[in-house]
């Protein structure tokens, strides 16, 4: 799993900010969501932050412009590279690294107030055990009386047979227009995912960009199970207060 990930994401890296109508918008607005539900639920004394999920760093560099201390890591080195490349180019102060969440507090061997991985980063890994795996090293990496939050999409919502097609619409940029759509073919509860960025330029031929993966269309219900199951506490999801379902627990002081 862990090389054809790393292969999907170093495909997908440069072409990752396409994915939002105004990506800078984004990361100002994710942050600030971000930002309150950290203060809601853990106190605004919490200020040390690890993304395990940063990829090229929609929410860290945020997180980070708003005062935070955070930590970035993900398993794909070309999203860390851009990921330090954009904090350079903001002169914001984040520390990336390579890590897989399964490996977490093997890279880190550090506690944080807050443990994050957003974006629908869990799904990627393929069985309960290894997302029960990259949740005990989550609980290892989150300090006492601090707390995880993670971000899904809610697959409870969706229709686990035959094809899905996601349009994200057109984007511009440096006179390319691109075309973004994601296709799910299903299986079960998993399901082999394309997506495409088709570049046209104005010439006759476009330029087709694809990038494939797998999902585990897992449930927030399921998820919450496996989360207390690795030691956190009060742990339930949240609604419309960012841009996924979010999912939050607390590791008890």
């Amino acid at each position: 799993m862990a090389d054809s990930l790393i292969n999907f994401y170093s495909h997908l890296t440069p072409f990752y900010h396409l994915l939002f109508p105004d990506w800078e918008k984004s990361i100002q607005r994710q942050a600030s969501m971000l930002d309150v539900i950290i203060t809601e639920n853990w106190g605004n004394k919490n200020s040390k932050i690890l993304d395990a999920a940063c990829g090229i760093g929609t929410q860290s560099l945020g997180l980070a412009a708003l005062g935070y201390d955070v930590t970035g890591s993900d398993i794909s080195p070309h999203a860390v590279e851009r990921a330090r490349h954009e904090a350079s180019k903001r002169d914001i102060s984040v520390s990336y690294s390579v890590a897989d969440m399964r490996a977490l507090y093997e890279q880190h061997a550090d506690q944080f107030d807050i443990v994050i991985a957003c974006d629908n980063a869990i799904p990627h890994l393929l069985s309960d055990d290894e997302i029960l795996s990259a949740f005990h090293q989550f609980y290892s990496c989150t300090r006492p009386g601090g707390g995880c939050i993670i971000s899904v999409r809610d697959y409870e919502e969706e229709e686990k047979n035959g094809h899905t097609a996601k349009v994200y619409g057109s984007r511009e940029q440096n006179g390319t227009n691109f075309l973004i759509f994601q296709y799910w073919d299903w299986e079960g509860d998993f399901y082999d995912f394309s997506m495409y960025f088709i570049e046209d330029n104005g010439e006759p031929q476009c330029v087709t960009n694809v990038m494939r993966s797998k999902y585990y269309a897992i449930g927030t219900t399921r998820l919450i199970e496996l989360m207390a199951a690795a030691g956190f506490k009060k742990v339930h999801r949240l609604d419309n207060v960012f841009v996924q379902p979010v999912i939050i627990g607390t590791r008890e002081a």
